[in-house]
């Protein structure tokens, strides 16, 4: 089976028609190839209800046609879902406030915030063309949980950590070829959900 497409929901209504509950069940239940048929029977609801979904999903580009068989007669059509949709960041943002300073403040959660959107959809948006391409998108995800004693603990850090990015910078700055951005963000560690929450 070919592999499933990814999608980027970058238009409110395509976000509107996946975020719908029982488009998100269809989804869901299409990680592998099913009919409209097979749907309903699977989701417990009328098979028209169901083909009306679908055409809605097919149209916003979420499900594609991965298939057709004969039953009884009939030619069923099989669907497959975009696999891990991303909801672009950016239809939850208000726009920037026009008297709005354009700096880059390394230590203001609304940059990191900013910084991570952008992240989340230019990499959304990669995926999907190398997916339309056939192609491997090549990235590295770095993760590490670190803690400080004091606050001048955490601007050692980050000294530490921006000297040695600059210089791998340097090292790695090959006027041709493939660029890559690189970007670091430090946090505060979310605490543990209750057992009972991650259900």
């Amino acid at each position: 089976m070919a592999a499933r497409p990814s999608a980027l929901l970058d238009d409110l209504d395509t976000a509107l028609v996946a975020l719908a509950p029982i488009r998100r069940r269809i989804l869901s239940a299409l990680i592998e190839p099913a009919s409209a048929a097979g749907l309903a029977d699977q989701l417990g609801l009328p098979r028209q209800n169901i083909g009306y979904h679908l055409n809605a999903l097919e149209a916003a580009g979420l499900v594609r046609l991965a298939g057709e068989r004969r039953k009884r007669g009939f030619t069923e059509r099989l669907f497959v879902a975009a696999r891990n949709p991303v909801l672009d960041p950016a239809l939850l943002q208000a726009p920037p406030h026009p008297d709005a300073v354009d700096a880059q403040d390394r230590h203001a959660a609304d940059h990191l915030i900013a910084a991570a959107s952008t992240l989340v959809r230019d990499v959304a948006r990669m995926r999907q063309a190398a997916d339309a391409e056939g192609s491997r998108l090549l990235t590295l995800t770095v993760e590490a949980d670190v803690g400080f004693a004091t606050p001048a603990d955490f601007d050692a850090f980050t000294e530490d950590v921006s000297a040695a990015v600059a210089a791998l910078a340097r090292k790695y700055a090959a006027p041709s070829g493939r660029r890559y951005r690189l970007t670091a963000v430090a946090h505060p560690a979310a605490p543990d959900r209750p057992a009972a929450l991650k259900n």
